[in-house]
C-alpha cells in the first residue's frame, strides 16, 4: 500500500510543472544541495559576515556535517534504490544509486533547525521543504525517502 501511494506521488510529481524555466531552477537547486554544500555556504557566509553570531553558523556548520554523514551511514544500512520509473526518466544525476533516507532533504532541515538561532525560521524551512521536493521533482527520491530525510 505505502509502495503504491510513494510511487503514485512520484508519478504526479514527474509528470506535472515540468516547463524549461521551472525545471532549469529546480535542478540548479537541487545541485546546490549536493552533500549539504548550500547550507555549508550559509553558515559559513553568516559566521564571517556577523560575527556576534558567530557560534551558531560554526555549529550549524557542524550540525550540517555530521547529519549528512549519519545520513550515508543510514542509506548504506537501509540499501534502498533510487525509484525506476519506466516511461518517466529521472533529471538529476545522483552519487549513489541509494535512496533512503533523502541526504538532500536531511541536511536541509538540520541546517533550518540549527540556523534558525541566528536567521528567520519560516525562509529556512520553506528552502528545506523546496530542496526535499526538488528531489521527488528530479525522480530521484521516492516522497517516503524525503520524509524521512526531513524527520532524520
Amino acid at each position: 500500500m505505502l509502495r503504491r501511494l510513494d510511487l503514485a506521488l512520484l508519478r504526479l510529481l514527474l509528470t506535472r510543472g515540468h516547463q524549461p524555466p521551472i525545471q532549469q531552477l529546480v535542478l540548479a537547486y537541487t545541485r546546490a544541495g549536493e552533500h549539504g554544500v548550500l547550507w555549508h555556504l550559509v553558515a559559513a557566509t553568516g559566521a564571517l559576515a556577523r560575527p556576534r553570531e558567530r557560534e551558531v553558523f560554526v555549529r550549524a556548520f557542524r550540525v550540517v556535517a555530521l547529519a549528512y554523514g549519519a545520513n550515508i551511514a543510514v542509506k548504506y544500512f537501509v540499501r534502498r534504490l533510487r525509484p525506476v520509473v519506466e516511461d518517466l526518466p529521472a533529471l538529476s544525476p545522483t552519487v549513489t544509486p541509494l535512496s533512503f533516507p533523502s541526504a538532500h532533504a536531511t541536511t536541509s532541515f538540520a541546517a533550518a533547525a540549527a540556523l534558525r538561532e541566528a536567521l528567520p525560521a519560516a525562509p529556512l524551512y520553506a528552502g528545506a521543504t523546496a530542496m526535499a521536493l526538488s528531489r521527488v521533482y528530479a525522480g530521484v527520491h521516492y516522497p517516503t525517502d524525503v520524509a524521512a530525510g526531513a524527520a532524520f
